[in-house]
């Protein structure tokens, strides 16, 4: 499959708002494997929260904008397994007519970045010393059917070691609202996952989304427990060679960065 050579960044709400890392990673990582990095400044949501609290036609509102700012990206990589399958198999659902045409198209254009780099073959060289393993995303896993190509990237980091954990696969107990409306059970789940980094006796605990991180990583901080979380896209951007770090040429309605 022959990559774009310009690509077009969804940050995602909780990188925009939240955790602007990952998204920051992402552009040098891309620009590393000689791919221009946009980043339209009307990007929107693309409407999941809404969906996922039972407002249906709210998010179809939502995706429309989001649509109406991505439909001429020759591709979108996002920093968010969970935003990509809302794209891949909800915007077409909710939509209807032209709008879900669009919307079935541009899914087919938009890609996680793990899935883009390997399915492109675009990692470039990477080395890094370190113990990680991988938490699997929900939405990720089961909607956007995505468990091989962040695993796929890592393994291709010279000096890491990938060590899975007891269950990689069970939430982690954030799941958007989920944890706003159930604490209690969130909290245990998440203190399940924090058990099993801890007995995976790893560096660091690395996700393709970073509203997992938050959760883990918050509920690591309240306890007091020694894990660290970080975003794949950071990961492997610690991993690039240091003069592939500061390229900086990714642009924006308003030019250059």
């Amino acid at each position: 499959m022959t990559p774009p050579a310009r690509v077009q960044l969804f940050t995602t709400c909780v990188a925009d708002l939240a955790v602007p890392g990952p998204a920051a990673a992402a552009v040098e990582v891309l620009e590393a494997v000689d791919v221009e990095v946009a980043v339209p400044r009307a990007q929107s949501c693309c409407g999941q929260p809404a969906l996922t609290s039972g407002f249906p036609r709210e998010a179809a509102q939502v995706a429309r904008g989001w649509l109406d700012a991505f439909e001429d990206a020759d591709a979108v990589v996002t920093v968010s397994g969970s935003c990509a399958a809302m794209i891949h198999h909800h915007l077409p659902r909710i939509l209807d007519g032209a709008d879900a045409e669009r919307a079935a198209g541009l899914a087919q254009r938009t890609f996680e970045l793990s899935q883009f780099l390997v399915g492109h073959d675009l990692v470039p060289p990477l080395r890094l010393e370190a113990r990680v393993a991988y938490h699997d995303a929900c939405h990720m896993l089961r909607s956007l059917g995505e468990r091989n190509t962040p695993r796929a990237l890592l393994s291709r980091i010279d000096g890491l070691e990938l060590r899975e954990l007891a269950d990689p696969e069970i939430c982690c107990g954030f799941g958007g609202t989920f944890a706003t409306r159930f604490p209690e059970v969130s909290v245990a789940m998440a203190d399940d996952k924090l058990a099993q980094a801890e007995t995976a006796d790893v560096d660091w605990l690395v996700s393709a989304d970073a509203g997992c991180l938050l959760h883990v990583q918050g509920r690591a901080d309240c306890t007091g427990r020694p894990v660290r979380t970080r975003h794949i896209a950071q990961l492997v951007h610690d991993a690039l060679p240091a003069a592939a770090r500061t390229s900086g040429r990714s642009t924006s309605a308003g030019g250059p960065r």
